[in-house]
């Protein structure tokens, strides 16, 4: 299986290279065909307008990586579903579909695991596994349309791993659902979370994909910030915010900085304010303050982390805290509560019965 061709993983111009050379030999309009049928989730058996000789040509030789639903949780409450996913190699992750009146999202993973080490955080517990293919991203989106029969619109990559510690299979992956014949879904309906790999961030912004980007912040300093991610002692809260201003200042997106709310570690109205004062330092051009938002999210609680989530009250007086200051502050909606739609803990609990 390992030395077969991962042709989900190919964008159309690589995917007509193949299909015009050996062993397949077939003019180019063919590639359009069977990246279309990919994009469908359709296996090669079933590509009926390709002829029998090269679909059993492509079975020998390809392999398509999209996942298998191992296991569903539909929320009664709003009809979140959270899917548990089998790869190839048997290694399990997880997505969530969300409705909204905009249309479908899908929070996908970007690896098996996570080295990141946020201590909030179930994706990370046991570690990273290794990074997805671009291919199994995709065939994240794939297996969730043909298991609820709609299209999905939007997608975060939000879900288990840090997509920018998989840089280069996020960017393909972007390059692909973007791609025209396939699932063309507009980049602009697409948000790429990190911690805050500083480099990464960088990198992405010159790419000129126009990807919404989410920074995972979650505190207003270093030392607050440092308790809970790691990732803070290599680039502190000023570099990532600096970063940050550059992106926009490349991009013209604006940023969008989510912050979970912990009890007794970074809820108070203190520490409101200081986000609020270390946001309006850093994100500035001259005298004007760029745009962004602050999306706040009460923890999910994760067993064995002990930390716990903000009440109702404190929620609120941050979020009036932020607003009062000038910085536009929403308070995330819990879809799935009966499903704890959060990611992690699925993959958790399979691993540990499947060793």
């Amino acid at each position: 299986m390992n030395d077969k061709t991962d042709i989900l993983r190919l964008l159309p111009d690589e995917l007509e290279a193949l299909i015009t050379s050996p062993p397949y030999s077939q003019p180019k309009f063919r590639a359009g065909q069977i990246f279309s049928w990919l994009s469908r989730g359709v296996g090669f058996d079933g590509m009926t307008n390709l002829p029998l000789s090269l679909r059993t040509t492509l079975s020998q030789n390809c392999i398509i990586k999209t996942p298998t639903v191992e296991r569903r949780l539909v929320s009664s409450a709003d009809g979140t579903i959270k899917y548990l996913f089998r790869l190839y190699d048997d290694n399990f992750i997880e997505a969530v579909y969300m409705k909204y009146e905009h249309g479908n999202t899908l929070c996908v993973s970007s690896q098996v695991g996570c080295r990141m080490g946020c201590r909030f955080c179930a994706s990370t517990k046991s570690g990273r596994v290794r990074d997805l293919a671009a291919s199994e991203i995709l065939g994240e989106i794939i297996a969730a349309e043909l298991d609820t029969g709609t299209r999905i619109s939007n997608v975060v990559m939000m879900g288990i791993g840090e997509p920018l510690d998989n840089y280069d299979e996020t960017v393909r992956f972007l390059h692909l659902i973007s791609a025209p014949g396939g699932l063309s879904i507009g980049l602009r309906h697409v948000s790429v979370s990190t911690c805050g790999l500083v480099p990464r961030i960088r990198d992405l912004a010159e790419t000129s994909l126009p990807v919404t980007l989410s920074i995972s912040l979650h505190a207003p300093d270093d030392g607050t910030r440092s308790a809970i991610m790691p990732i803070n002692n290599k680039y502190g809260v000023s570099e990532l915010l600096d970063a940050c201003r550059d992106w926009f200042l490349t991009t013209g997106r604006r940023i969008s900085f989510e912050y979970t709310l912990i009890s007794g570690k970074n809820d108070s109205p203190e520490d409101a304010r200081r986000l609020a004062a270390v946001l309006k330092r850093h994100m500035r051009d001259g005298e004007r303050t760029l745009p962004m938002h602050v999306n706040l999210i009460p923890l999910n609680d994760v067993e064995g982390t002990g930390l716990s989530r903000s009440s109702r009250e404190a929620v609120r007086r941050f979020a009036d805290t932020l607003s009062s200051l000038g910085i536009t502050a929403t308070v995330r909606r819990r879809l799935g509560p009966d499903i704890n739609a959060a990611c992690g803990q699925l993959r958790i609990n399979s691993s540990e019965q499947k060793q």
